[in-house]
């Protein structure tokens, strides 16, 4: 494992640069180094940030969040959505069935709801519909007599099925936050391909004049909603419930951390606690979280895989059915069943894990750079998770395949070296259908067609053994001795945590580990005692199966690590802790 100083964490601190610069100066002194870095200074000019955009991203608010109306597409939509409203016409929603999908349909279903609308949902099932808005949900809703179709976190590549809701009279609104389908002309320009609804509101149209792109489909419905009030003289105030639930969405979705995404999930997560919706409350209590610090973590690694949980094992409306509940002890009950089941999806994707690990390493060991490995038994809908652990695990590209209605399918993670899409593309001719992106994909296929997949994906593979090398690169070099309270606090400036703003990453080299302990009904969480050399004293968290830590660290006595400091509280004492994300150890 090498370390790198990638200065990434000072790029847009205030508040907590000038602790640092002192405590990096004085450790320079020290310890005899010449070199004294300017934390703040550096990273304005490695940037080219303003005094302004600082100030954005550290304390930025609701205020500075775009008006809608900016959004291509918004004004028309709201003056459909407002009529349908006032004629008493039926709208039913669309969304995904994994949690942006399920909280955008929930913002939607919320907001017209309480406006008067004749409102109600769908969401397609992972099974049986697979993703997104197709012909089989426009023919129920012409059968129900549903006048519009109003779509969330899809629809903006179904041309075909909006297409098919026209010709059978519907009203067709999209409202989307994924990439805008396109063909490449002869000249090397794009020509985007809209479907052919009455609207298309995506901030990532060419035409669109939003400022920030980068919304997850909740975003996209907030800032409808935000309209269609403002349309109707409501007071726009009466959206701040929804603030908590837009958080979950953000966090979970992966997107940008950034400007308004930022702004979205630290105003969210100010309100959780105090939210009134009673199936959100419910979920918190299951967890024992009204009593704790809600941060994104708890979102994105607590929350979101319960919602998720429900439209991999069962339907996706279990869970936007909570968020509807009003009766507390029915809103626990279901809160208790998503829980429960992301408990055994937890559990089948241990068991699935293990599988595949052996799999992965019999195909490493012969060779293959890209490992395609085949789960007959697998649940499709964790075959994503399982390939992601294995990637995580072996650093190469991989994909998990399991038995499906027709043939085969499952989903692809890669690393950076390798675009898992366009190496897809070169062997498209297996596939009876694939899709995605440079880290992510997902296929079906044939089962007679598994093995020639395996060999022609490899035989293309131009990575070589530098490129599986595990890459790490901290923030900065920063012995556990500096490590206080206030500095904890002063980071904290820098949350939420997330894509495209990552927890910094410190590093220690080699630390005395005094003491072993295991806790966890699995045995897979290990503290240990650690001392520095200057006789700091400090618990390390290492979140890995005992017998695997215990098979590495054999009989060395010191550790050299990445971590990030938090606070730990128990039984109201406090006491500080690292977090420990990559190690390795040396003889003393």
């Amino acid at each position: 494992m090498g370390f790198t100083n990638e200065q990434g964490f000072f790029n847009a601190i205030n508040d907590a640069d000038t602790h640092l610069i002192y405590q990096y100066d004085y450790y320079n002194k020290k310890h005899g180094d010449k070199e004294n870095i300017e934390i703040y200074t550096f990273g304005r000019k490695h940037l080219g940030l303003t005094e302004k955009e600082i100030h954005k991203y550290l304390y930025g608010n609701l205020s500075d969040i775009s008006d809608p109306f900016l959004m291509k597409g918004v004004r028309e939509g709201v003056d459909i959505i407002r009529e349908k409203i006032r004629d008493r016409k039926t709208i039913r929603i669309i969304s995904d069935y994994d949690v942006d999908g399920v909280v955008s349909n929930y913002i939607l279903w919320k907001a017209i709801y309480d406006l008067g609308g004749m409102i109600d949902f769908q969401i397609p099932d992972r099974m049986k519909d697979g993703y997104g808005i197709n012909e089989n949900i426009i023919e129920k809703a012409v059968e129900d007599q549903i006048d519009t179709i109003l779509t969330c976190d899809n629809g903006i590549a179904a041309s075909e099925a909006i297409r098919f809701g026209k010709e059978h009279g519907l009203t067709m609104i999209i409202t989307d936050h994924h990439d805008v389908p396109f063909i490449l002309n002869e000249d090397g320009s794009k020509e985007e391909i809209l479907p052919p609804a009455d609207v298309v509101i995506n901030p990532k149209q060419k035409e669109c004049k939003y400022p920030y792109p980068l919304l997850c489909g909740a975003g996209v419905a907030f800032q409808f909603v935000r309209a269609l009030y403002k349309s109707m003289g409501e007071d726009e105030n009466k959206l701040e419930d929804l603030l908590s639930m837009l958080a979950i969405a953000t966090v979970c979705d992966v997107v940008d951390l950034t400007g308004e995404n930022r702004i979205f999930v630290k105003e969210g997560l100010k309100r959780i606690k105090e939210t009134r919706n009673v199936g959100l409350r419910a979920l918190l209590d299951v967890h024992d979280l009204m009593e704790k610090q809600i941060q994104s973590y708890a979102l994105g690694f607590i929350i979101g895989p319960c919602i998720n949980a429900s439209g991999r094992l069962e339907s996706a409306e279990k869970a936007l059915n909570l968020f509807l509940e009003e009766d507390k002890k029915k809103a626990m009950q279901t809160a208790k069943e998503l829980k429960e089941l992301n408990d055994l999806r937890k559990s089948m994707t241990e068991n699935g894990v293990k599988a595949a690990l052996d799999q992965a390493m019999k195909y490493e060991a012969k060779g293959d750079k890209v490992l395609v490995l085949y789960l007959p038994d697998c649940h499709e809908s964790i075959a994503g998770i399982i390939a992601g652990r294995i990637k995580d695990r072996l650093n190469h590209p991989v994909f998990v395949l399991t038995d499906a209605k027709d043939g085969i399918k499952g989903s692809g993670r890669s690393i950076e070296e390798y675009s898992m899409f366009e190496e897809m593309m070169k062997v498209k001719e297996v596939f009876t259908k694939f899709g995605g992106h440079p880290m992510a994909a997902g296929c079906s296929l044939e089962k007679e067609d598994l093995k020639a997949f395996r060999k022609k994906i490899n035989e293309n593979c131009t990575l070589d053994e530098k490129d599986f090398a595990k890459k790490v690169q901290i923030d900065i070099d920063m012995p556990v001795d500096y490590i206080t309270m206030d500095l904890i606090h002063q980071l904290s400036v820098l949350e939420p945590f997330g894509k495209e703003n990552k927890k910094p990453l410190f590093a220690h080299r080699k630390l005395k580990i005094e003491r072993v302990n295991v806790f966890g009904k699995n045995k897979n969480v290990i503290k240990l005692a650690l001392k520095s050399s200057q006789g700091t004293r400090i618990d390390g968290m290492i979140f890995e199966d005992e017998t695997e830590f215990r098979e590495k660290m054999g009989t060395n006595k010191y550790i050299t690590c990445t971590y990030y400091p938090v606070i730990n509280e128990y039984q109201g004492y406090k006491s500080l802790q690292i977090n420990i994300q990559n190690y390795f150890f040396a003889e003393g």
